[in-house]
């Protein structure tokens, strides 16, 4: 079944210590500041999460209909587009998850991977 934005909007705000702000008019998800996801960009059916390159370039060999890099340098450091009408829900929600983890401080991440485990 596909996902949809607000699939995308609420597995990112289910993870500890995750906000929503606006960065260029899109509604943008944070940890500790930094972003880990965007909604809507370039339009409403995509979304984007920021994986390292070796992150992204695994995601877009296991789906390629559903994951590309973005555009410019930015995509060649892992920003990485998902086409939310081809992606299920697992997959986008192991994406956001894995875009969360680079980006949440380290004890916290360390946490939600032994809360995970049990």
């Amino acid at each position: 079944m596909p996902s949809t934005p607000s699939d995308f909007r609420r597995f990112a705000l289910s993870l500890p210590k995750t906000e929503e702000r606006k960065h260029m008019n899109h509604p943008d998800f944070r940890v500790a500041g930094k972003i880990f996801a965007t909604l809507a960009y370039p339009n409403k059916d995509w979304g984007m999460v920021k994986l390292t390159p070796i992150q992204q370039e695994e995601f877009v060999e296991c789906h390629p209909a559903v994951f590309n890099p973005c555009n410019g340098a930015w995509g060649r450091q892992g920003a990485t587009s998902v086409l939310l009408s081809k992606v299920n829900k697992r997959i986008l929600r192991q994406a956001i998850l894995t875009a969360w983890r680079n980006h949440a401080p380290s004890e916290l991440a360390l946490k939600s991977l032994s809360k995970r485990s049990k």
